[in-house]
C-alpha cells in the first residue's frame, strides 16, 4: 500500500533549492491539473473563475518547461468524465482551448513549441476542434517541445480502441497473436510517437490517477501537492523535478 506521505515527501526532500543539472530534467512530464473549482470556492467566486486562473497557470508551466529543456508536455485538460459537470461549467471549459490558443499561439511558434493533441474529437464543439487544427497545423514544423493537451480523453477507452484495432488487425492478417507485446500494444496508444512519462505531478492534494494514461505510468514518478492548480508556480515545478531527480528508476530491477 503506498504511503501518502511518502508520495508527497517531506518539506526538506521537496525543497527547490536541491540542485539539478539538464541530466536531470525529465524528459516527458504529464500533469493533472486539479483544484480550478475548489480554488474558486475558497474565494466565493464561480467554478469558471478557477478554470480561468488555471489556464493562465498553463501559461506559465509551458514556459518553464520549455526553458529548462522538458521535450513533451502532457496535461489533463478534460476528461471523458467531465462531461457529467453542470452544463455552464462545461460550456465555459470547451471555450478555454479556443481562448488559449488565440492567445498565446504565436508565442508558442515563436519558441518553437508544437502543438498536439489527443483524445476523442467528435463529442467537441466545431469552434473549439477548429481552433486545435489550426495551432496543430501551425506548429507542425516546430521541432522543439511537443505540448501534448489530452482532451476529451480516458485511458479506459483509449485502451479499448487499441484492443479493437489489434483485434481487427489480426482478422486482416496483418498482424498474429505471437506479435503482440508490450511495444505492439504501446503502438497502438495515443502517445505512440511520444516515450512513456518519466514524471507525473498532480495538484489539490488528490492521490490518484483519475483515468489517466493508465498504461503508460506505469514506471513513472509520481509527484502529489495539495497545491491547488490555481497556485502552482515554477517554483513547484522545481520542487517536483528535483524531487525527481533524486529518486533512483530501477525499472523493476534490483540494480539499474
Amino acid at each position: 500500500m503506498l504511503n501518502k506521505f511518502n508520495l508527497r515527501g517531506s518539506k526538506k526532500e521537496n525543497d527547490a533549492s536541491h540542485l539539478f543539472d539538464s541530466t536531470q530534467i525529465p524528459s516527458h512530464i504529464a500533469i493533472i491539473m486539479d483544484g480550478n473549482g475548489r480554488w474558486a470556492k475558497k474565494r466565493g467566486l464561480p467554478r469558471i473563475a478557477g478554470h480561468k486562473e488555471g489556464m493562465d497557470v498553463v501559461k506559465k508551466m509551458v514556459r518553464e518547461s520549455d526553458r529548462l529543456g522538458v521535450q513533451v508536455l502532457t496535461l489533463y485538460a478534460f476528461s471523458t468524465e467531465n462531461w457529467k459537470r453542470p452544463k455552464t461549467e462545461v460550456d465555459f471549459l470547451m471555450k478555454l482551448p479556443e481562448q488559449f490558443l488565440t492567445s498565446y499561439l504565436e508565442e508558442l511558434i515563436e519558441n518553437n513549441v508544437r502543438v498536439e493533441v489527443m483524445g476523442d474529437a467528435q463529442q467537441l464543439p466545431r469552434g473549439t476542434v477548429k481552433a486545435i487544427e489550426t495551432a496543430i497545423s501551425r506548429t507542425s514544423e516546430n521541432d522543439g517541445m511537443i505540448l501534448n493537451f489530452a482532451l476529451n480523453y480516458g485511458s479506459r477507452h483509449e485502451l479499448t480502441d487499441a484492443v479493437k484495432q489489434i483485434i481487427s488487425d489480426v482478422q486482416a492478417d496483418q498482424l498474429t497473436v505471437n506479435d503482440i507485446d508490450e511495444s505492439i500494444i504501446s503502438s497502438y496508444l495515443l502517445t505512440k510517437q511520444y516515450p512513456d512519462p518519466d514524471l507525473l505531478i498532480r495538484t489539490s492534494g488528490e492521490i490518484r490517477l483519475s483515468n489517466f494514461l493508465l498504461w503508460q505510468l506505469a514506471y513513472t514518478e509520481l509527484w502529489f501537492t495539495d497545491v491547488l492548480w490555481p497556485d502552482f508556480t515554477e517554483e513547484h515545478l522545481g520542487e517536483a523535478i528535483a524531487h525527481f531527480a533524486r529518486r533512483h528508476r530501477r525499472f523493476g530491477s534490483v540494480n539499474n
